[in-house]
């Protein structure tokens, strides 16, 4: 069963979900594996196919997964915020407020969250030009956001993170995944959500962001 959401409400309601996961459901494996065969529809460059999803139902794992999760998060490592990043974030504060509000109580349940999704693709961009780095996020990025479509449409709720990078290697070695080869793309949240109605979010105008024919 999926939702009844036409394409624009999918694309304009699938929301990073954090305090409205229900960490007291199972997902069940056969949902999981819908949504990763509409996400390897996906477009992918020269058609190598080089994605990876790694799901963690396993109790004992998704502790270690929920820790490691904190611990990277508390770091505090990330790009340093612009003049324009906290414009733009302060634009509708009430919406940015209720995004750390919800990081919040979503650490504090990393442990109860009933699967966690990390998708992954073959080849590290460390260091790479940008057209290298360019081709491995196009290759990887657009079969994620399928995946979280496709979830969303069958009830479930996801939240992108990139927690894992401050740790990745430590992610890495806990979960089998060979590092030198293989690059953690985001680690994903994923539960049956509380309620299925979601609204799209306040943005930025559009005129901020569209520009025609020159910046």
């Amino acid at each position: 069963m999926t939702l009844d959401l036409t394409p624009d409400e999918l694309l304009s309601t699938t929301r990073a979900v954090r305090k409205r996961l229900d960490f007291t459901r199972p997902v069940p494996r056969r949902l999981i594996e819908e949504c990763v065969d509409l996400a390897t529809q996906a477009p992918t460059g020269r058609n190598r196919q080089r994605w990876h999803f790694l799901v963690v139902t396993d109790e004992r794992k998704r502790a270690q997964v929920a820790d490691i999760f904190r611990r990277a998060t508390a770091s505090g490592s990330g790009q340093p915020l612009s003049h324009n990043d906290i414009r733009r974030m302060n634009h509708h504060p009430a919406s940015t407020a209720a995004v750390f509000d919800g990081l919040r109580h979503l650490l504090d349940n990393a442990h109860r969250v009933p699967a966690y999704v990390i998708p992954a693709i073959e080849g590290r961009t460390d260091r790479a030009p940008v057209e290298i780095q360019a081709n491995t996020w196009g290759s990887i990025l657009p079969a994620v956001w399928s995946f979280m479509l496709a979830a969303r449409a069958r009830g479930l709720g996801t939240v992108w993170t990139s927690a894992q990078g401050p740790l990745e290697r430590e992610l890495a070695q806990t979960l089998g995944v060979p590092h030198r080869d293989v690059m953690l793309a985001a680690l994903i949240p994923l539960a049956y959500t509380l309620g299925t109605e979601f609204k799209p979010a306040p943005r930025i105008p559009r005129a901020q962001v569209l520009h025609w024919d020159n910046w």
